[in-house]
């Protein structure tokens, strides 16, 4: 009922009709008739199955499994009825807990604070050793008994488990130890032992410093001054023959390099750079001639070398270029047949684009003299530079003037070919 301005009057909250608050007066047989009605509990819906007269419902209510009620502890939460036991023994923080461990009697919420701190809860020992002990003693224990604690070397300061540090100290790097030629050091680490040895340590054995030369002496480091003094001669002479030899084994090194880089196909493709500039350089020195890289007619064949006179020679001397082809003292001499008999092509290589011309190479091909002494089977003594050597060839291979008609001269460079025409059962 809502009260108008006018007192006592109040209106129905139905009609809105004004009502007389004197004429209103209980209904006790209506309230009768009302709280005797059948209802079902408010939390139905929740799941309570309780259906009676409405005067009854209060009573339920106190005792309903689904009814909302504050925790009696006054935690502040607010549950539903069936929950409170379980709440009350587990979940309040304002329930009473006894630690099984020491005795004391804590709340809920200082429980959770006082579980994993108990001093006289019995415990593992954190380092794994296998001890069992009341917390309170644990402390000690780890500091100063469990075998498993961890401990710094005394030397090196490294971190070690107890029980290890002994067998560690016999590898230990900074352990001292004493020289063991009793130089008189008696404190060395043992990782230094090995630099003393060999650098400080005046009693240490130590061999001769030309002992590569030859010198067999191994004496004390404090006596190694007199010995080099007392020996000055001996060790001049042991270097002398050092150098001599090595010297020797440079120069077989050396041939074998050039026996390896030597070509071994047949055929030689020998480029001539600067060729203006040593043109002009064979027209000053006169009859000046050039030679090319050695290379094989084939595997353990014969070796041939090809030399070029740039400004001529002979009859073509000043308006040619000529060409030769020599033999030269090989590693399978003794292994082949003489005198040296197979064809030879000399070409000089036209360097014009083959997309837009047919290249016209220069090419001659002879067949050795068997009678001429340069295609004997050469003596050992025989050099590429001997003038008495000079192989055979053509003396007007290409004149000056034809060589500059086509691209035989490119990038200021020319290409001489030679080739050797070896049986295939020969190679094979």
């Amino acid at each position: 009922m809502q009260k108008n301005g006018s007192e006592g009057v109040f209106k129905c909250p139905e009609d809105q009709l004004p009502l007389d608050y004197a004429k209103i007066y209980p209904d006790r047989e209506l309230e009768t008739q009302v709280m005797s009605l059948s209802i079902r509990c408010i939390h139905s819906e929740e799941g309570c199955r309780w259906s009676g007269q409405i005067k009854q419902l209060q009573a339920h209510l106190n005792i309903c499994v689904f009814n909302v009620i504050p925790c009696p502890n006054r935690c502040s939460t607010k549950l539903i009825r069936r929950d409170l036991p379980e709440h009350i023994q587990h979940d309040c923080p304002k329930r009473k807990v006894r630690c099984e461990f020491c005795g004391a009697d804590f709340t809920g919420e200082a429980y959770e604070d006082h579980q994993g701190c108990c001093p006289q809860e019995s415990v593992y020992c954190e380092n794994k050793c296998g001890a069992r002990m009341m917390r309170r003693v644990l402390s000690q224990h780890s500091l100063v008994e469990c075998p498993k604690r961890t401990q710094p070397c005394t030397y090196c300061n490294k971190e070690f488990v107890f029980d290890t540090i002994q067998s560690h100290q016999y590898q230990c790097p900074r352990y001292p130890t004493a020289c063991p030629n009793q130089c008189g050091v008696s404190t060395i680490a043992r990782e230094d032992l090995n630099a003393h040895l060999k650098d400080s340590c005046n009693s240490a054995l130590v061999l001769c410093p030309f002992k590569d030369s030859g010198c067999k002496h191994r004496g004390a480091k404090i006596t190694m001054s007199r010995h080099l003094e007392e020996n000055m001669r001996t060790h001049l002479s042991m270097m002398s023959s050092l150098v001599s030899r090595q010297r020797q084994e440079i120069l077989e090194l050396k041939k074998q390099v050039e026996e390896l880089s030597v070509s071994s196909e047949g055929v030689l493709i020998w480029k001539i750079s600067d060729y203006s500039r040593k043109v002009q350089e064979a027209k000053v020195r006169g009859n000046y001639e050039s030679f090319s890289p050695a290379f094989y007619t084939h595997k353990y064949g014969y070796k041939l070398q090809v030399s070029a006179f740039l400004n001529g020679n002979g009859s073509g001397e000043g308006n040619y270029l000529s060409v030769y082809i020599r033999v030269l003292p090989g590693e399978y001499d003794n292994l082949l047949e003489w005198p040296f008999s197979y064809r030879v092509t000399f070409s000089l290589l036209d360097q014009s684009d083959p997309s837009l011309s047919k290249p016209q190479h220069i090419t001659e091909t002879f067949n050795p003299d068997p009678n001429w002494k340069n295609f004997q089977k050469p003596s050992g003594s025989r050099n590429s530079l001997d003038e008495s050597t000079l192989g055979f060839g053509y003396p007007k291979f290409i004149s000056h003037e034809d060589i500059r008609k086509r691209n035989y001269v490119r990038d200021n460079s020319i290409f001489l070919r030679a080739s050797v025409e070896i049986p295939q059962k020969i190679i094979a």
